[in-house]
């Protein structure tokens, strides 16, 4: 079969960005920010970014380019026979199935959260009350299976048309409008009494603060943040890769999903702190910052059902690029393995994925009585955990060794693919660096996640 291409160079940055853009970028980033000295901590995550994702994410592109394949085919392509390196390509694909099985009931709570706040649900709500809605949103099994199966549901639809008329054209529109109303939600953040308390926090380095929370954790904290937000190990990016032509270098094109990335985290903080400062909210409330924290914010905002609507479609768009860039892979990875047609492959995976996301939706109520990890956690902790902590990092560095040691493709193969084309190159020095120290990096990653994980 002929494979299909991407129309535009935008269409495959806005889509690679999409897939990397997601909740976590909009609330995990400003709050780790906050939580270890602001600006310091921004400076630190930037650098890592560029010493970690960026090669990494040259590497995951060039091996979709090369291969021409998805995930789970791409290593058939590219190893020598009689290497075992194709066994990534299986995990790759289950990697893919186990993060939509929590991410989509995630991306359900921003549809509903969207619709309540569009609905005026949360007006007249005192700070309580606005903390116990989300709880009873939680508890419902029956809207978090409809929301979860209706994002499901939406995102292979999506897919189901060609690559072009489907997901490209609708991320790219979904794209543009998520940069456009971040920036107006910045703007009108800059104009609230708290503002410059709110920026100075986030953006003026706090080394006391650093010294404090201990400089090993802050520069944890920032690498681990600057390896995730990529979602690199799982193939999510190289099936983009896959659907490239060889105009354009991949180094460079890598630096523009970073930066666009890195836009989008920074100015959630722009909208996030100014807001909290105004309206004397705790700033490294996590998670429940978006659910709890924010739609009191709102409520006591003039015009504050508009912005908190504007805000939640934000949210649910920055989930859903996420979903159809995901859905995308693992339609790939079906028609490459099974033959399927793309409709076909739709067909089956909705129905397969409303399944198989049933233990996250249900771990909230129904099975809220099974603690996977122990303590408090629940269904959606385990398979993030497995995902993040396990599949994400040991996946990256099975990446980077086949693609940089004689044993797998090799260094040459590399350079060629990854510099095919105008813009920035890989060079020849940094080769030590890609085969010797970044998988280092990344193992010493995985092995702090582990530690820190069950040492808490």
């Amino acid at each position: 079969m002929e494979r299909e291409r991407l129309g535009s160079r935008l269409g495959f940055i806005l889509l690679s960005a999409g897939c990397a853009i997601g909740v976590g970028n909009v609330w995990k980033f400003p709050y780790m920010a906050g939580q270890y000295g602001g600006g310091a901590f921004v400076l630190i995550y930037l650098f890592f970014l560029v010493i970690l994702g960026l090669p990494m994410l040259t590497i995951e592109f060039s091996l979709g380019r090369a291969s021409q394949k998805s995930p789970v085919r791409l290593y058939q392509q590219l190893e020598t026979k009689g290497s075992k390196w194709h066994l990534h390509g299986y995990a790759c694909m289950i990697g893919n199935y186990l993060l939509m099985m929590f991410y989509t009931t995630v991306a359900g709570w921003m549809v509903q959260y969207f619709v309540n706040t569009a609905r005026g649900k949360f007006t007249g709500m005192d700070p309580e009350q606005v903390g116990e809605a989300f709880g009873a949103v939680c508890a419902n099994p029956t809207t978090m299976i409809l929301y979860t199966s209706l994002v499901v549901i939406i995102g292979f639809f999506v897919c189901s048309f060609s690559l072009q008329k489907g997901l490209e054209r609708v991320t790219k529109y979904m794209m543009l409008a998520l940069l456009a109303i971040m920036v107006l939600l910045a703007v009108h953040s800059f104009t609230m009494n708290g503002a410059s308390e709110g920026l100075s926090f986030y953006l003026k380095p706090d080394l006391g603060k650093m010294r404090e929370i201990g400089m090993g954790n802050v520069i944890v904290g920032a690498m681990n943040q600057a390896f995730f937000t990529l979602s690199l190990g799982i193939g999510s990016m190289a099936i983009f890769g896959s659907y490239l032509d060889k105009k354009r270098s991949l180094m460079g094109e890598s630096l523009n999903v970073v930066l666009l990335d890195t836009f989008v985290a920074l100015t959630s903080g722009l909208i996030i702190f100014p807001a909290c400062f105004t309206y004397n909210v705790e700033v490294g409330a996590g998670p429940s910052l978006i659910f709890v924290t924010l739609p009191n914010v709102f409520n006591n905002m003039s015009l504050g059902n508009l912005w908190g609507t504007l805000f939640f479609i934000f949210m649910t768009f920055a989930a859903l690029s996420t979903v159809f860039a995901v859905f995308e892979n693992i339609l790939a990875c079906c028609m490459d393995l099974f033959g399927w047609s793309r409709k076909k492959a739709c067909v089956i995976n909705c129905v397969a994925l409303i399944i198989l996301s049933l233990p996250c939706a249900l771990g909230f109520n129904v099975l809220s009585g099974i603690h996977p990890l122990g303590g408090s956690t629940n269904i959606l902790d385990l398979e993030d955990f497995l995902v993040s902590n396990i599949l994400l990092p040991l996946g990256s560095v099975v990446f980077l060794l086949f693609a940089t040691s004689k044993r797998g493709w090799g260094w040459k193969n590399l350079m060629t693919e990854a510099n095919a084309g105008d813009g920035l190159k890989l060079k020849n020095w940094m080769r030590g660096y890609m085969t010797y120290v970044l998988p280092v990096i990344v193992l010493a990653l995985f092995v702090i996640g582990i530690i820190s994980y069950f040492g808490h």
